[in-house]
């Protein structure tokens, strides 16, 4: 019997390999030998042979290869060795090594640590196959990297031998044997190279499955299960749960396009926190969020309803003695957003002027004392430019003017109205007008920000920002939302991006550096424009990448990290269900 085993990863050449073309084939176009490598169409492919393995492997031992990010296939080839000439061999070996033994002691050598090792696995294995314990195989393993040019081609075979050499695997190129290399690593089951070396039971059942369909789970006191259920394991029909609190950081991003399910999934894991004990912040655009924050008792703050304020001013009174200096450089961000423009050298420092004499007109000082005291208004803010009495200034003032006295002036107009707290809060940004809805989310995150710095009462807090694409529009607010993603962790809080808009997120580099510092990545259906951006970003493999364009409502795949992914569909109770489906949609759909 001989078993042949190939995994492909991230845009394999076995797919044009036996497609041929768009239409329709049994092979590529053509195949030109060389010595070291082959040109199969379009493509280069070049064979590593294994000569040699570590003494001993662990669980899914052959997983880094098999997460390798580039185009590799890996062939495993499997004979077994029949029992009466497993003993044979067996009884060779051990007494070739009991010769080296005695010859050294016969010569006063010292003895050969490699060989005494030898010969004690030898013996055990031996003991093994005569009480059916175990049995031999032979065990053939072939790497064939491809790229599209000869320099790629080096390159890749140098990652390749390096993940190999790391996993303390010796290869070989397949030199004037690069068409048997190929072939082998085809989905032929021949062996035309016959490299193989000889293998017990244990180490060839640690590389079978390649990746296991469950994701481990943390270490739990008392039986209890640590994390979050997200939903039904599609590969291994077991449930799926997952603790962001015990990843290298607690962030998360959830990329989908509309109408997947990413804000049903998302309320469902705000919900099931809460019976965590974590306390919960959303910025919420599109008021999805509030029929769930009132069954749970939770805070709901609809920015731009009538009677609602949020002054982008306010200190804290318990901020300490920098507090006026934290408060003046956000305001440099918050104006940066709502002016939707990058501010000049000139404008930022004639800025600085006016909110500081803003402050002080106030009676506020950079002394704590005085940060109890009613904190100015963008009024102040625009009366203190006009008191500059230069052109950049009075730029600034009449740029303000929408926001203090014209049209858009109903957030800003009053201090602070409501001061949020709980164990859910949700601002909610459904009554704001466009052109006041990222600087509402800014204004939110802030507050959400001055609440997870308290160091006066630590928890776990966990801050959702729904269609954070509003955000990242703003590069001020992009900026905004990277330090945060970064200084979370410090806090004892998470980060959970989500948003439909994925193109663009993994465009910016302040995109891929939110993506980057969440260990915890959650991916939904994606738009076929979308979709090579996606697999290029989380080095997805051609099947996973096919899954994601052909996944139904609620079904998703979890990655965290390389060999740590699992596909599953969210599911809720009925009562859950009810709470998670949208406003506009009714608990049936």
């Amino acid at each position: 019997m001989r078993i042949l085993a190939t995994a492909a990863r991230l845009g394999s050449a076995l797919t044009p390999v036996l497609s041929g073309s768009p239409a329709m084939g049994l092979g590529p176009d053509s195949v030109q030998v060389e010595p070291r490598c082959l040109a199969v169409g379009d493509l280069l492919a070049a064979t590593l042979i294994v000569t040699g393995y570590p003494a001993e492997v662990g669980p899914n031992w052959l997983d880094p290869l098999l997460s390798y990010p580039g185009r590799l296939d890996v062939s495993l080839h499997v004979e077994p060795v029949p029992a009466p000439v497993a003993s044979d061999r067996l009884r060779k070996q051990r007494a070739r090594l009991e010769s080296t033994r005695r010859s050294a002691a016969q010569h006063g050598r010292l003895e050969d640590p490699e060989t005494e090792a030898a010969a004690a696995d030898a013996a055990e294995l031996a003991w093994r196959v005569a009480r059916g314990e175990g049995k031999l195989f032979r065990l053939g393993l072939y790497l064939t990297v491809y790229a599209e040019g000869r320099g790629e081609l080096a390159d890749e075979l140098s990652a390749v031998r390096a993940l190999a050499e790391s996993m303390l695997l010796r290869v070989q190129p397949a030199t004037w044997r690069a068409l048997k290399g190929w072939t082998s690593c085809l989905p032929f089951g021949t062996d035309q190279l016959n490299h193989q070396r000889t293998v017990d039971t244990a180490a060839l059942a640690a590389a079978f499955p390649f990746a296991s369909p469950d994701l481990p789970t943390a270490d739990t006191a008392a039986g209890a299960v640590a994390g979050v259920l997200y939903g039904i394991n599609t590969a291994a029909s077991g449930l799926l749960f997952w603790d962001r609190w015990a990843q290298d950081n607690h962030n998360s991003v959830t990329l989908a396009r509309s109408g997947a399910g990413k804000s049903y999934l998302t309320k469902l894991d705000v919900l099931r926190s809460l019976y965590q004990g974590v306390e919960i912040h959303v910025v919420d655009p599109e008021d999805e969020y509030t029929r769930l924050a009132e069954a749970v008792g939770g805070t709901v703050l609809p920015l731009g309803s009538p009677g609602v304020r949020l002054n982008p001013l306010d200190l804290d009174p318990d901020g300490g003695p920098d507090e006026l200096t934290v408060r003046a450089l956000f305001a440099h961000t918050f104006l940066a957003v709502l002016l939707a423009e990058d501010l000049t050298g000139t404008q930022k420092a004639l800025l600085d002027k006016a909110i500081l004499a803003a402050y002080r007109q106030a009676g506020i000082t950079a002394d704590p004392r005085s940060h109890a005291r009613p904190a100015p208004l963008l009024a102040d803010l625009q009366t203190a430019l006009t008191a500059l009495e230069v052109p950049e200034a009075l730029l600034l003032a009449d740029r303000l003017a929408p926001y203090t006295t014209g049209s858009h002036k109903q957030l800003f107009d009053a201090p602070t109205t409501t001061v949020p707290g709980g164990h859910l809060t949700v601002y909610s940004l459904r009554d704001l007008p466009e052109e006041l809805a990222a600087a509402g989310t800014l204004l939110a995150l802030d507050r959400i920000w001055r609440t997870v710095t308290n160091r006066q009462r630590p928890c776990r807090r966990l801050v959702v920002i729904d269609e954070a694409w509003l955000l990242m529009r703003a590069r001020a607010g992009a900026l905004f939302l990277h330090r945060m993603a970064k200084a979370a962790r410090k806090h004892r809080a998470g980060l959970a991006v989500v948003t439909q808009d994925t193109a663009d997120l993994l465009a910016t580099d302040l995109g891929r550096a939110v993506v980057a510092n969440a260990a915890t990545q959650i991916l939904m259906r994606q738009a076929p424009q979308a979709i090579d951006a996606v697999a290029d970003a989380f080095h997805l493999s051609v099947g996973e990448a096919a899954y994601l364009q052909s996944a139904g409502r609620g079904e998703a795949l979890l990655s965290a990290g390389p060999g740590r992914r699992a596909a599953f569909v969210s599911t809720a109770s009925d009562l859950e269900h009810g709470l998670a489906v949208t406003g506009l949609e009714t608990p049936e759909d």
